[in-house]
């Protein structure tokens, strides 16, 4: 599964997008086997409670998994992921 990501995620996993092998096709399993891979994403991302931290956004062509299934969200080897940690600007 090709993921991309944007701003200080892209330090943390080397580079634009990060192809990773996911057992399972849901949102979550996706996110599990990032964090299993680049270990510092889980403070960046996650909650203590395990839910998406404030701001933090995953996308599924184009479209924020909160307006489909949330980490239940099905996701296939054509779809695009996209995962965007919070960003602040002035």
């Amino acid at each position: 599964m090709l993921v991309k990501v944007f701003a200080n995620l892209r330090k943390i996993c080397g580079g634009v997008s990060v192809n990773i092998e996911v057992n399972g096709n849901r949102v979550i399993d996706i996110l599990e086997q990032l964090v299993k891979n680049f270990p510092d994403l889980e403070e960046e991302i996650f909650t203590p409670e395990r839910t998406l931290k404030p701001f933090v956004h995953v996308f599924i062509n184009g479209r924020n998994i909160i307006h489909i299934d949330g980490f239940e969200t099905k996701v296939t080897e054509k779809d695009q992921f996209a995962l965007f940690p919070p960003v602040a600007g002035g």
